[in-house]
């Protein structure tokens, strides 16, 4: 049966062109000796539809059976991981033919990058296939949400294992350039299969991949090549667009450099970009305006519930300008009328989450204002998802969110089954410890419905939807309203 499942993932490597017909035998016994095998019996009967995950999971439990590793998806995690790679090209060879196809196209070459990021097992389809995505009308657009399902939950065993493992600071992150290959272990995940592309962007190396979590189409990640913290400045500016101007058919934005404004990781400087258009690209201006000596640059206030401003011009030097005033504007604006406070007791609040884009032959910037200043009333952050909402999502509004996708929790798939049940059986929610956190938001709407087994599942989605629009209304600094677009004024034209 070993020899079997080495022929067929052997045969997925050619199938694929992660591995070139003549390594066929090479590559028969770079596997064979990491199951410490010396026998192999090749069989001519045809092998049909190869399932990787189906050929994994065989090559995994035969592992477990011969003590190899440990019956643990942390461990099964690590060890297919070391299996893939003995089917990839080795760095060089991706990065050459990454170059080759750029000089054609950049999307010819982006197009490559992502399909081999898949067929490798990096990017696992067969989990981000089970995430659960829908979008939601709003007044702002159709909203993006999703439900994570594709990061494993790990079991006690490893967690005990990651617990007591040597501490290591190699690699320093998860963003680290030196990820490329690593071996991993039980607290930091196995990058064999994982190939980076070198690109300079500012003057400087930085290493462009893709997310294996794909929250969106080609969801990418440009890190730098130093383990430097995240800084949003003028230098931020331009290495938006210097990618854009790399890759015009992507986007790129970066998180704020503040904690609770800012992304999970702002220990290492990186973007977020991809091949995606989020309704927060497609809303219009709501409002135009002129800042004085930028008279040739389109500006205006976004139509969203985030606090946006956009601005255009063909020339990204003159967008990079203007950020860099408006950022310096904003850091150290104070407005108390509107609860605006650019530092107490000596801590800075307000930073800006930029996202930078090319819409035909023009350059678009969209600046974010964010302020991370926290109350007794919000302890976690007055432009935070308030506590009503904590029962959907309590985490962070980063970069991704700001667009408008709510990346929520798996625990929201089963709530969501089991508060379908309790609402087609009348039952009471609040009866239920799993899902009684949401026993006074059902109560708000199950009154407008008549729940059947056909809609009820669509209702919980768009009533989940409802949600994150609040909690992203929340995050505006500046709310949707005449007192609050006054605000929004006032600070602009202190620019």
């Amino acid at each position: 049966m070993l020899s079997l499942n080495i022929q067929k993932l052997v045969q997925y490597g050619i199938d694929t062109g992660l591995t070139p017909e003549c390594e066929r035998i090479y590559t028969t016994n770079l596997l064979l000796d990491v199951f410490h095998e010396d026998e192999f019996i090749q069989t001519t009967e045809d092998l049909g539809t190869i399932d990787l995950e189906t050929v994994l999971k065989e090559l995994l439990d035969e592992a477990v059976a011969r003590g190899i590793i440990e019956d643990s998806i942390v461990y099964r995690d690590l060890f297919d991981t070391k299996l893939m790679n003995c089917l990839m090209p080795r760095p060089a060879q991706v990065q050459s033919e990454f170059f080759a196809r750029y000089e054609k196209s950049p999307q010819d070459a982006t197009d490559y990058f992502y399909k081999l990021s898949q067929d490798s097992d990096y990017i696992r389809r067969y989990r981000v296939k089970k995430d659960l995505k829908w979008k939601v009308p709003s007044e702002y657009g159709d909203i993006d949400i999703t439900i994570n399902l594709s990061k494993p939950e790990k079991d006690p065993k490893a967690i005990a294992a990651a617990r007591n493992a040597k501490a290591s600071s190699y690699p320093k992150c998860l963003l680290c350039v030196e990820n490329e290959g690593y071996a991993g272990r039980a607290n930091h995940p196995a990058r064999e299969n994982h190939r980076i592309i070198p690109i300079t962007i500012n003057d400087s190396a930085w290493g462009f991949q893709y997310s294996p979590y794909v929250y969106y189409n080609e969801h990418c990640i440009v890190f730098n090549g130093q383990h430097v913290p995240m800084k949003i400045d003028e230098a931020a500016f331009r290495k938006l667009f210097d990618f854009v101007k790399l890759f015009p058919h992507y986007f790129l934005g970066s998180n704020a450099d503040l904690p609770i404004v800012g992304g999970s990781i702002l220990s290492h400087d990186h973007f977020q970009g991809g091949h995606y258009t989020f309704a927060m690209a497609k809303a219009p201006y709501e409002q135009t305006f002129t800042i004085p000596g930028f008279e040739d640059v389109e500006a205006g206030i976004v139509k969203w519930p985030l606090s946006v401003i956009r601005i255009r011009h063909k020339d990204e030097q003159r967008l990079i300008t203007l950020a860099t005033r408006i950022l310096a504007k904003w850091r150290a604006y104070t407005d108390e009328t509107a609860f605006i406070f650019a530092e107490t007791d000596a801590e800075p609040h307000n930073t800006i989450t930029p996202i930078a884009r090319k819409v035909g032959d023009t350059f678009e910037l969209d600046l974010t204002l964010r302020n991370n200043i926290t109350t007794e009333e919000h302890p976690l952050g007055v432009y935070h998802p308030h506590a009503e909402y904590h029962h959907i999502k309590k985490e962070n509004i980063g970069l991704i969110e700001v667009m408008g996708l709510a990346v929520l929790p798996a625990r929201l798939k089963d709530e969501m089954a089991l508060l379908a049940e309790y609402l087609l059986d009348g039952k009471d929610i609040a009866s239920n410890e799993s899902i009684a956190k949401h026993a006074s938001w059902t109560a708000e709407f199950a009154s407008n419905y008549t729940f059947t087994r056909e809609n009820v599942d669509d209702i919980l989605r768009q009533e989940v939807g409802k949600v994150f629009v609040h909690v992203l209304e929340d995050a505006g600094v500046y709310k949707c309203t005449p007192q609050g677009r006054e605000a929004f004024m006032r600070f602009i034209h202190t620019i």
